[in-house]
């Protein structure tokens, strides 16, 4: 069987040729939010392999890691790639990833992840939980039909991976006995460690490779990249996200429901005024 026959959708299902360009090619932050999404998302093999290293002796964790995970991780960013070369093909894809690519992998390191392999799997629902709910933003966003039909598709991969994960955590915390503090510092880091980075090193090749005669110029940076973040900011789905993250602190459930629609509420505000 080949690795196609086991994924839940594949690139050639999406007919490109249908894309309605006149909804998209104007549209500058969404190129900025896909184009760096396609560049992290082409990159999964270097963190799957320091991954399928960190769980060394779980075979079954590190089979669907690297059979599966990583399989569907890259034909997202296949698929994004794609659809941004399809729409504006006047931008260097090849040459901004290459880019995108020599300062990520530096970064991109196993000394990254969390010594505790629990901690790590908590960690790895930040990530998913943060991959979900960007798709599922950009699904909102967007009436283009191809691009809601790759959107949804990722949207769907990224909760399905985050629940494999989330699973494995279980397993993790009982075997090393993660208390609720030490599972939510590693959340915090995690959150605080996205938020700072890995969106920041695509965006900016993504600009640079636009705007080379701004390359260095933070102002200029900030001032264009801003409008596509606030743009995504505002869509983001707060209680999607927030009752994602705080799944993996195994709260009461009455205490979770209590917490849910405020901290729902501080998400929005704070996506609006970051």
């Amino acid at each position: 069987m080949s690795y196609n026959d086991s994924l839940p959708w594949t690139l050639e299902s999406l007919d490109l040729e249908q894309i309605q360009l006149e909804q998209i090619r104007h549209n500058e932050e969404l190129f900025f939010l896909l184009c760096s999404s396609s560049f992290v998302e082409s990159g999964s093999d270097l963190y799957t392999h320091n991954l399928v290293e960190h769980f060394a002796g779980d075979q079954t964790l590190q089979t669907w890691l690297s059979q599966h995970w990583e399989h569907e991780e890259l034909q997202h960013g296949r698929a994004l790639a794609a659809y941004v070369k399809k729409v504006w093909p006047e931008f260097d894809w090849e040459r901004g990833f290459k880019s995108f690519w020599d300062e990520y992998g530096a970064v991109c390191t196993s000394e990254q992840l969390e010594d505790s392999r629990g901690l790590e799997l908590a960690a790895r629902c930040v990530v998913e939980t943060g991959t979900a709910s960007l798709y599922r933003a950009l699904n909102d966003i967007t009436d283009e039909p191809v691009l809601k039909q790759l959107t949804s598709h990722i949207k769907s991969d990224e909760v399905r991976h985050y629940k494999h994960f989330y699973q494995a955590f279980r397993q993790y915390r009982e075997r090393e006995g993660l208390g609720r503090y030490r599972v939510f510092r590693a959340i915090l880091k995690r959150v605080n460690e996205i938020r700072s980075e890995d969106s920041d090193i695509a965006l900016r090749h993504v600009f640079n490779q636009c705007y080379p005669q701004h390359v260095g110029n933070d102002a200029e940076f900030k001032r264009v990249t801003g409008k596509a973040q606030a743009l995504l900011r505002r869509n983001i789905p707060a209680e999607m996200t927030v009752k994602m993250l705080l799944k993996p602190l195994d709260l009461p459930a009455k205490l979770q429901d209590w917490l849910e629609k405020p901290l729902a509420k501080a998400a929005e505000r704070l996506f609006l005024n970051a």
